[in-house]
């Protein structure tokens, strides 16, 4: 059986006979049945019977109902009903609008709304730079879906993706304070997804684009990147690489490493593959070796698609074309972005010594990270219930955080770098092993150090181009 996970935490309101050990012996029922408990609270209490809420975390729904199972089991007790935590906390939406001013009185309307409006507009309609000081421009950014790569669940279309894109959003506010608000497109025409974000794009400071499939996602974040004037981020590309590379850098540093000397191998070649190939060769990696099904991709090949052309032309340079498991023989660093199961024991053993894993398909990864920790020095996934979560939370709210207080206009590896580097050194010396190698997501020092490291990489990027549009 699985382990339990808060994902499928559940409160059962359980009836049963009066009595001293009566909340000792529902939670043993629950334990029983492999349920994790969290909490009892007797809700009603009568002359001859309670009611009691049983708060537990269970795997599935097949072990939910192993569990009311158990607790009908004994004798008196029946399950009156049972609500799953996670879709309470969806009841309505889990974001919401709340205005920044008060309106309590005839002065107030007339400065929020009209007639004092009306200057505020004409300000912005005579200097149109004025809107990102004057609006919510300023301090909000769009999180953009089609709905076509969610999660691990694949295409379920934009509304089964909303649930997602309010999360997304509320982790903006709650790490970095910035406003973001779901874009969920009912359309999966790449010039119609453009045409439409280029057309709302004025309420933005910036775009965050969310769960596109590849090779879309690539076409849509490349021209709207050459038509925007605000940043535009592909969450699933560059925040996947900033953080494997800030837990690339702490790793190296555990297992006595140089990055310029490294061998890499890199499982899987969309759309967070190809940003963390970019990146690694950005901070000097020479070798390294990319593997989608069919194994190493090389020059020896054309490709149709241009990424995976590009991967070829840039990566590879002894023209290997093997499978992924003789790819992975005396490497240094497996980073997977793939599939499960793609890897055994054998192979990490295969790896040189010190060896590093970033095993981090989800829900459940290239292998098995206790599988891998037998024989490699570190081992990251992108799971929170394992050591080390490579997880996009550590990077996007600061990164967006320190592109809104810098007005920046692009993104430029430098700041993908320094968000990295930020992140990695937030795990101080005397904190840094093989078992924590990024800090943790509730870190509050990390979205803050992210924010000013990206504001600082923008503002030097504006000083390096200054002289050349003064020409």
């Amino acid at each position: 059986m699985a382990t339990p996970s808060p994902g499928y935490s559940m409160i059962l309101r359980v009836e049963a006979p009066a009595g001293l050990t009566v909340t000792s012996e529902l939670a043993a029922a629950a334990a029983r049945a492999g349920a994790a408990v969290t909490a009892l609270d007797i809700v009603e209490s009568h002359a001859d019977h309670v009611v009691v809420d049983v708060s537990c975390n269970v795997s599935d729904a097949s072990h939910r109902d192993e569990v009311r199972d158990s607790l009908e089991a004994l004798d008196g007790v029946r399950v009156r009903k049972i609500s799953d935590r996670t879709f309470l906390i969806h009841l309505g939406g889990k974001i919401e609008v709340t205005p920044r001013v008060s309106l309590r009185n005839r002065d107030d309307l007339s400065r929020a709304y009209t007639p004092g409006v009306a200057r505020v507009c004409m300000a912005i309609h005579d200097n149109p730079e004025d809107a990102r000081r004057l609006t919510i421009k300023r301090n909000t950014v769009a999180v953009v879906t089609d709905g076509t790569a969610v999660l691990g669940l694949g295409d379920i279309g934009p509304a089964a993706a909303l649930p997602v894109m309010e999360g997304k959003a509320a982790l903006f506010k709650a790490f970095a304070g910035v406003d973001a608000w779901p874009v969920c497109l009912d359309t999966t025409d790449t010039d119609e997804i453009v045409r439409i974000v280029k057309a709302m794009a004025p309420v933005y400071g910036g775009i965050n684009l969310e769960d596109i499939a590849a090779p879309r996602c690539f076409e849509i974040e490349a021209r709207l990147r050459e038509e925007l004037d605000i940043p535009v981020f592909h969450d699933d590309q560059h925040g996947t690489a900033i953080v494997a590379l800030a837990a690339l850098f702490n790793a190296l540093r555990v297992v006595d490493k140089q990055i310029g000397d490294i061998k890499v191998v890199v499982s899987g070649v969309g759309a967070a593959g190809h940003a963390i190939i970019q990146l690694l060769k950005a901070q000097g990696v020479q070798d390294i070796i990319a593997c989608s099904r069919k194994g190493a991709i090389h020059r020896g090949e054309s490709y149709d698609d241009p990424h995976r052309q590009w991967i070829a032309e840039n990566t590879n340079e002894t023209g290997f074309s093997g499978s992924l498991k003789e790819a992975v023989v005396g490497s240094d660093v497996f980073i997977g972005v793939s599939a499960p199961d793609l890897l055994d024991g054998a192979d990490v053993a295969a790896m040189n010594d010190r060896a590093i894993v970033f095993a981090m398909a989800n829900p459940d990864p290239e292998i098995d990270p206790g599988v891998a920790a037998e024989h490699a020095a570190v081992v990251a996934t992108g799971r929170s219930d394992f050591p080390n979560q490579i997880n996009n939370v550590l990077a996007f709210p600061g990164l967006f955080r320190g592109l809104l207080d810098a007005g920046a206009s692009d993104i430029t590896t430098d700041m993908l770098v320094a968000a990295a580097q930020a992140i990695a050194d937030c795990v101080a010396e005397d904190e840094l092993n093989a078992s924590y190698i990024v800090p943790s997501v509730f870190d509050q020092h990390v979205a803050p150090a992210v924010a000013e490291a990206v504001q600082q990489a923008a503002q030097q990027d504006t000083r390096q181009l200054a002289p050349v549009a003064a020409r």
